[in-house]
């Protein structure tokens, strides 16, 4: 067991912490009563959201990529942490300025079903 600052970094605490708070996190916002909600703050949901399936998607294209017996060493873990804080800032990254036009489809169709 790794740990940096007293953060445990092994592979599967980190990914079930981290994930269950960034899905936790969106369903609550996502929950909220979106009657109050501005447009702004619903175009942010939507984009959060496209953020987190555009990561989730980088997380399995890159479980195709054949692993080497040399990435299976003792620093894997931290290299575990290193490339899941990475892909989500690409996904992030890759939402605010491009996008895939998932937000923009969700957020059309929130705003319709809602009266917004």
């Amino acid at each position: 067991m790794s740990t940096i600052d007293g953060l445990n970094l092994t592979g599967d605490y980190y990914k079930t912490v981290n994930g269950n708070n960034n899905t936790n996190s969106l369903e609550s916002k996502l929950n909220s009563n979106l009657d109050t909600s501005s447009e702004e703050e619903l175009m942010k949901v939507c984009k959060e959201f496209e953020a987190y399936f555009t990561e989730q998607v980088f997380k399995q294209m890159e479980k195709m990529i054949p692993k080497s017996e040399e990435s299976s060493s003792s620093s894997s873990s931290l290299m575990g942490y290193c490339k899941d804080n990475l892909t989500q800032e690409y996904a992030s990254m890759s939402s605010e300025t491009q996008g895939v036009g998932l937000a923009q489809v969700l957020y059309e169709q929130m705003k319709r079903n809602y009266n917004l």
